[in-house]
């Protein structure tokens, strides 16, 4: 008899072993889920940070952006607009450039080119239409070059130097000439490039001040060299 109520006694005790001194429910630990819980917490508002901070910045960087028309490859003037001669660019609107926009593309194709341009030149109203070349003021000549006498780069709308080898005559007599050590150079814009296959000679049309295209005609073959400058470089 006592053995029986020793195990019974024994068996309550470890029932209820988890309750407390009071005959209370004890409140079970919770410090250790908790802490199992908190990295994925904190990576949780981490990646609600992220995207929002990517949201607004995306936002800002495309806020003011204006899509327009430019040269996707050189045309020279004359040469009708096809489709792949333009492509879509972004710029800023506070730019202040006259541009065409993206949308107005059906407008400009099947136009004449009024001016040459180079690849990634921004298609401006002022660039469609009847030729403008040569400007007021200017002349346009045409010099037969061969390998070696000028950039591989070279394309219509490209600003180059013109330097003469060897003065042909008098300097005097070379109007908006710049001396250069022992040659000349003028300052021209390039209308034209035409690679001729029969031969190793590539007839350049070059525009420059009407002053001095008469002279730079007279120049004897072989003595004309062009060097590209940068865009806005003159």
């Amino acid at each position: 008899m006592t053995s029986t109520s020793q195990r019974s006694t024994g068996a309550d005790v470890g029932s209820v072993a988890w309750l407390g001194k009071t005959g209370r429910l004890a409140a079970v630990p919770t410090g250790r889920r908790t802490r199992r819980r908190l990295p994925h917490l904190l990576a949780g508002v981490l990646l609600v940070v992220v995207c929002v901070g990517g949201a607004l910045w995306w936002a800002a960087s495309t806020q003011g952006h204006i899509s327009v028309l430019a040269i996707a490859r050189p045309v020279s003037v004359g040469h009708i607009l096809e489709p792949a001669d333009v492509h879509q660019v972004e710029i800023s609107a506070a730019d202040g450039v006259a541009t065409i926009p993206a949308g107005q593309a059906a407008t400009v194709l099947g136009k004449p080119m009024a001016t040459s341009l180079t690849a990634d030149a921004l298609l401006t109203p002022g660039s469609i239409g009847p030729s403008t070349i040569p400007a007021a003021g200017q002349a346009v000549v045409a010099v037969g070059l061969k390998a070696g006498q000028f950039p591989l780069e070279l394309a219509p709308g490209a600003p180059v130097l013109v330097v003469l080898a060897t003065a042909s005559s008098p300097t005097t007599s070379l109007p908006a000439a710049q001396g250069s050590g022992d040659g000349l150079t003028w300052v021209a814009t390039v209308t034209g490039v035409a690679r001729a296959e029969s031969d190793q000679t590539t007839v350049i049309s070059l525009q420059l001040p009407s002053a001095t295209a008469p002279t730079l005609a007279r120049v004897p073959a072989g003595q004309v060299t062009l060097v590209m400058l940068a865009g806005g470089e003159r």
